[in-house]
């Protein structure tokens, strides 16, 4: 094994068949590449979906050995000002590509994060550049895309990628690199990613640094995430009306696992439907369970927030 390889990039997909759990977003794009001609593209989805592997793969199919000379990348969260937009972008933008295809590919990732200015430059340079560029933008929300660029751009929306998809990636992995892997270290990268491709990837690497057999233990130490079950019998003590117990448990589980407030009370709601609870009080658990992130966002104090939830779910059964 390669331990200074990046997982994330060495396990990238080069092709479209390669690229998982986004078959309708990919068979419509292969159809664009195939006729070497392509609208301005804008991906939109959660982080770890694949946005970045597919615009990758478009330009590696386009342009082949020399996908470099024709593609450029920025990361607009860490460049997001007017002057990009009219420096380094119109720069590239404005000469022509090499080879048979009649244009370049800018890939802006983060694009969301650029500021209302610089959408607006980057509308300009879309309307001006048609004939020598394609644009694809990334961004988690789209709704903070100003409209004039939505509309120049064939929207695709990325889901989370399903859980076979993850276990298929896991299992892919776990064979290249000789790693033996169980079934619920499996389940519970499925469970901590929550369709997060590149998160599932960084932890597995990080635990084959540790060990070559790898077990549920050790995915929940690594990804600073308590075991569900444990998150549940903190609820469940305190449904007992065994208050201190509770509190003291939660405390446990926080300072084992290194989990803040606000992680922890994601956790809870989770695990709130998995009590044996009417549907009424499972909704004002959840209603709690709301009140006390946003007070906990707002800057009170997460311990005391969260003795505050364990005693509303003391009071729900009395």
């Amino acid at each position: 094994m390669n331990e200074r390889a990046i997982w994330t990039e060495k396990y990238r997909p080069t092709t479209f068949k390669e690229v998982l759990g986004q078959d309708a977003v990919v068979s419509r794009v292969e159809a664009f590449v195939k006729q070497k001609n392509m609208p301005h593209l804008l991906f939109s989805g959660p982080a770890g979906v694949g946005k970045t592997t597919l615009s990758l793969v478009i330009a590696k199919q386009l342009f082949g050995e020399g996908w470099k000379n024709n593609f450029l990348e920025l990361n607009a969260s860490d460049e997001r000002g007017i002057e990009v937009i009219r420096n380094k972008v119109k720069d590239f933008a404005r000469t022509r590509a090499i080879g048979d295809v009649p244009f370049k590919i800018i890939y802006l990732d983060e694009c969301d994060a650029l500021t209302k200015e610089a959408q607006q430059a980057l509308r300009r340079t879309m309307e001006n550049y048609t004939q020598t560029t394609r644009f694809i933008l990334s961004c988690n929300y789209s709704s903070k895309i100003i409209d004039p660029i939505q509309s120049r751009c064939a929207i695709f929306r990325f889901k989370p990628l399903p859980e076979q998809d993850v276990k298929k990636l896991v299992k892919h992995i776990a064979e290249a690199e000789n790693i033996k892997i169980d079934e619920k270290a499996v389940d519970a990268l499925y469970l901590i990613s929550e369709g997060d491709c590149r998160r599932v990837e960084n932890i597995l690497q990080s635990a084959a640094v540790l060990t070559d057999k790898i077990d549920e233990d050790t995915v929940f130490s690594l990804a600073s995430v308590a075991r569900p079950k444990e998150v549940k019998e903190v609820l469940e003590l305190a449904l007992k009306n065994r208050f201190e117990e509770a509190r003291q448990k939660l405390l446990k589980v926080m300072l084992d696992y290194g989990l803040s407030g606000l992680d922890i009370i994601k956790q809870i709601q989770r695990e709130i439907y998995n009590l044996e609870l009417d549907g009424r009080k499972k909704m004002q658990l959840v209603d709690k369970c709301g009140e006390c992130e946003f007070r906990m966002t707002e800057g009170s104090d997460e311990f005391i927030q969260l003795e505050a939830f364990l005693s509303q779910v003391a009071l729900i059964n009395t």
